[in-house]
């Protein structure tokens, strides 16, 4: 056995991000029917919700932004994509969709067959995330993936976040661990693949675009079935 200790990303890597969100946005648009302020579509609010929400966590991966301007623009953002006027209340919309979200239990096709395949195997999983101490470990709960992990590397318990080598530094730490028997399995290319690669780190892509990059990860796979095959 190579590897001893597998490290996952949770949002979009185990966890299904966009299905439990776009869950959270339909009820958030019924409920508080939004509609009323002109949006054309459900669909049109939730995927200029994606997109927007995307590009805002990609600047705040970067450390281009700071969290809180997230909270507290991103659907102001979204009306304003949509051009039709921002209600007052658009922080308390932003607020209803942080307590819904991580209520969401919806995992990945195949995160539930490689987490039970690779624990009886004997090998040692952690996470490792961008997110929040109380956010992660809601959705931890929620999809009932929590008795998987021996750890679980927030940007708060390691005050750095990917592609920080501190972040990567604290969790193989925390994990008595070394980045020899470890390899780190994400979806974001910068964050997870370049991060743990800089650090020695063998990497995952989950990769389910097919998207092509200078450099190698030490696999690439586009459906998560595909781990089975290598551990």
């Amino acid at each position: 056995m190579k590897y001893k200790h597998l490290f996952f990303d949770l949002d979009h890597t185990l966890w299904d991000f966009e299905k439990n969100s776009s869950e959270s946005l339909r009820e958030i648009f019924h409920d508080l029917l939004l509609n009323q302020y002109g949006i054309s579509s459900l669909d049109a609010f939730i995927q200029s919700f994606l997109r927007i929400n995307t590009e805002l966590w990609n600047a705040f991966d970067s450390g281009k932004l700071h969290h809180t301007y997230i909270r507290e623009n991103r659907f102001k953002m979204v009306f304003e994509e949509l051009g039709v006027a921002c209600p007052a209340n658009h922080s308390e919309i932003g607020e209803i969709y942080l307590k819904t979200l991580p209520d969401k239990k919806h995992l990945l096709s195949g995160a539930l067959d490689v987490l039970n395949y690779t624990r009886s195997a004997g090998y040692t999983l952690h996470i490792i995330t961008n997110g929040f101490n109380e956010i992660q470990a809601k959705k931890i709960a929620s999809s009932d993936i929590g008795h998987f992990f021996e750890n679980v590397v927030t940007f708060e318990t390691a005050n750095a976040k990917k592609p920080d080598p501190k972040i990567y530094a604290y969790a193989l730490e925390v994990a008595n661990a070394t980045p020899e028997e470890s390899i780190m399995i994400g979806d974001n290319w910068i964050a997870d693949i370049m991060g743990a690669k800089q650090f020695g780190i063998d990497t995952v892509y989950y990769n389910p675009a097919g998207l092509k990059f200078d450099e190698s990860p030490t696999y690439d796979i586009q459906r998560l079935e595909e781990l089975l095959l290598i551990f």
